[in-house]
């Protein structure tokens, strides 16, 4: 969830949701960065502020993933000065993983940073998010593959997300896991949940993309709630909401949050 763009109640609101933990990744803030400072002062903002912020109104474990988002990759200097600093970051409390990067366009500056950060997450032995193009969606998720594949790294430490019943098949055919954002414009939570009944629920996991356009911090329990409601095995559900995404980022090592 994107929630350094949502409000106190947001958190509140997930909280009385059942969300005890919620993991921030870092991602494109609705304009794009001019200055390789300003992704040092979001990153401060999502390590120190939003993690103290979430804690304070909800009781909510919060953690982040820190990463160069594909969309910003293509400003190369900048880029690069990031991709230096990002190690630091990487070694800081509270953040879990690396990411979200991947594709947006799939240029070559992206496919760089891409690379950079696979190997920066495996010598670490890190979690990655992985974001999957919005356009070409198909083709650009048989790359990313390709090149996660030609990088020899962990796949077991790597979630394909925002995945569509466009790309399912190419992503299964990995040992990586699958996200689902649900997100108007990705995928629905009915799409979803019929993708899941058909592919089962083995290191699949949903998520929520909580931004500053339509969108909805809740999504994750109220989908929760249609496959109960669809008469799914609760444990089947706590599998896939639950279940999944503590072993997922429990690789981590400075994930500590206890169920």
């Amino acid at each position: 969830m994107h929630m350094v763009s949502r409000s106190i109640n947001d958190y509140e609101r997930a909280r009385l949701a059942g969300i005890e933990c919620c993991i921030e990744p870092a991602f494109w803030s609705g304009t794009d960065k001019q200055h390789a400072e300003s992704f040092f002062d979001y990153f401060e903002r999502l390590i120190g502020f939003e993690t103290n912020r979430a804690e304070r109104a909800a009781g909510i474990d919060h953690y982040a993933t820190i990463g160069l988002e594909p969309k910003e990759a293509n400003y190369p200097e900048m880029a690069q000065r990031v991709l230096d600093e990002l190690p630091e970051y990487l070694e800081r409390e509270d953040v879990v993983g690396l990411g979200e990067i991947g594709f947006d366009q799939g240029t070559d500056e992206e496919e760089y940073a891409f690379r950079e950060q696979l190997r920066m997450a495996e010598e670490r032995e890190l979690p990655v998010i992985v974001h999957t193009p919005h356009t070409n969606k198909p083709e650009g998720t048989e790359r990313l593959v390709e090149i996660i594949r030609d990088e020899g790294v962990t796949q077991d430490r790597i979630i394909l997300d925002h995945n569509t019943e466009n790309t399912i098949d190419i992503s299964a055919q990995t040992d990586c896991w699958i996200g689902f954002t649900l997100y108007p414009g990705k995928i629905t939570d009915e799409t979803a949940i019929d993708i899941l009944e058909e592919y089962g629920t083995d290191k699949m996991l949903l998520n929520s993309a909580a931004d500053w356009d339509p969108s909805d911090p809740l999504a994750v329990p109220k989908a929760r709630d249609k496959m109960l409601d669809r008469g799914w095995d609760r444990e089947a559900v706590k599998k896939v909401v639950f279940d999944n995404p503590y072993e997922f980022f429990d690789q981590s090592p400075n994930f500590t949050y206890e169920a």
